[in-house]
């Protein structure tokens, strides 16, 4: 397992921070993490509880709850595990595909920063920096699936300026802008000698006479083709635009709803693609006629992701004065992922198209405090997170995800009346994780991953 850096808690480490991202815990590659309070229910009733500055990501307007100047700091620490046990991948040519099994998963830091002012007049301004996608798998180069995925990244940084207003008693209004920047960057290992044979058979199936012109360029039909192989590094990165806006109701003096929506944003990205071309591949084609000796050269990039708009409803009730339940659903229009499409500016190398086709999915979850003094409170909570991945053939090594099972436990406690701190502790039980996937160059990765997430969050929250 792979382990990166933490850094200090502060607005400068949610900048840094978007560049660290994770195998992700929420379904697709969303990170539910914006909030350590939250975790210790499994974020269960996120859009109603409004109890620190965190709302501002989970509901602006309950930001009407708070009283005052708040700061909340949160930091989590999620480790995952993607152990991949190999069940029969063959190359195009149906030959075993050669490398060993691998683990994708990694250990990383994702932060948060939010601040909440009183303008007076029933109104609330906030501010809210925060990672709210992010991916990163990592597998040895020579994994057997290295022709799918070795490093894939995908890391975010969301800043939420937000307006909230207190129509009434009982209804509360809020907006927000997101104003977000991407940066991806996706690398694998290229078969040199299926590249050959390709270009020898003019966009045919390649033959065995094929594979025979690229002397030197073994593809499948040998033992071990890693010695030749080739590789590709895209990156690139955007900035984009949404908004959200959240309406929180009391329904008596004990509860409350919340509803909470947010846009999604199309994201293009700018970048490049560095190839390293193996010695004999690279003796093949500058040998072709041009302008097909510039296959496979450095170029600039561009590919469109749309990312996917969210809606949530929670509930929250004090059962008691010390007791409290809450619950929560929350849907991700995950169905606009059809396709990762990278074109080129190269005219000579063709568009690559990885199919995906997501389904939206919808995450449950219900959650309990306890309050046991002045200065503790208990939480705890149960989540079920459907994977948006709707087959094995679907599924890739770049994002090997499946249905998710929180328990979340956690505490906050009060320090004195301006500093109180929250802990919170998920386990996620990842269904077993079948994949079946064929690449664009006939390559099938056959096998299944036995995953599993650990994630610890601490927050700190200031009143002045």
């Amino acid at each position: 397992m792979k382990i990166k850096s933490s850094l200090s808690l502060a607005v400068a480490t949610v900048l840094a921070g978007g560049v660290f991202a994770t195998q992700a815990s929420a379904a697709g590659f969303a990170l539910i993490e914006n909030s350590a309070s939250g975790m210790g229910n499994a974020y269960a009733g996120g859009s109603a509880i409004a109890d620190d500055a965190s709302t501002v990501w989970f509901n602006p307007a309950g930001m009407t709850r708070l009283k005052g100047d708040q700061i909340s700091v949160a930091g989590h620490i999620i480790s995952t595990s993607a152990d991949f046990t190999n069940l029969g991948s063959t190359a195009a040519t149906t030959a075993p595909l050669s490398g060993p099994e691998d683990d994708g998963g990694i250990t990383s830091v994702v932060p948060n920063f939010y601040y909440v002012t009183e303008l007076g007049g029933d109104a609330w301004f906030g501010l809210g920096v925060s990672v709210p996608f992010g991916l990163s798998t990592e597998y040895d180069e020579g994994w057997v699936g290295r022709y799918g995925a070795t490093t894939s990244e995908v890391s975010t940084v969301n800043f939420n300026p937000s307006f909230a207003f207190k129509h009434n008693d009982n209804l509360s209004i809020g907006l927000g802008l997101n104003i977000q920047y991407i940066e991806a960057t996706l690398e694998n290992e290229l078969d040199s000698g299926m590249i050959c044979a390709g270009i020898v058979a003019g966009g045919a199936t390649p033959t065995a006479g094929d594979f025979a012109t690229c002397a030197g360029l073994p593809q499948s039909l040998t033992p071990d083709t890693r010695a030749t192989d080739s590789s590709q590094s895209l990156k690139g990165d955007d900035w984009n635009l949404g908004w959200n806006f959240g309406v929180l109701y009391d329904l008596d003096e004990a509860s409350r709803v919340g509803l909470a929506y947010r846009s999604s944003i199309d994201a293009n990205l700018h970048g490049r693609v560095d190839f390293e071309q193996s010695t004999a591949l690279s003796a093949f084609i500058s040998g072709l006629t041009p302008p097909a000796n510039f296959l496979f050269s450095d170029t600039g990039i561009n590919a469109g992701i749309e990312l996917p708009a969210q809606l949530s409803v929670s509930y929250f009730r004090d059962v008691t004065p010390d007791f409290a339940i809450m619950a929560d659903i929350t849907w991700t229009e995950w169905s606009n992922f059809n396709a990762l499409v990278v074109k080129f500016d190269n005219l000579v190398q063709s568009t690559s198209v990885t199919p995906e086709n997501w389904e939206d999915s919808y995450r449950f979850a219900i959650g309990a405090n306890y309050r046991t003094s002045d200065t503790l409170l208990l939480r705890m909570g149960l989540a079920h997170d459907q994977t948006p991945i709707p087959s094995p053939e679907d599924r890739t090594a770049r994002i090997p995800g499946d249905d998710r099972t929180w328990l979340s436990f956690g505490f906050g406690y009060k320090i004195d009346a301006e500093t109180s701190i929250d802990v919170g502790y998920s386990h996620l039980f990842v269904s077993d994780t079948e994949i079946n996937n064929t690449d664009a160059f006939g390559h099938t990765l056959t096998g299944e991953y036995d995953a599993d997430v650990n994630i610890l969050s601490v927050q700190g929250n200031f009143k002045f």
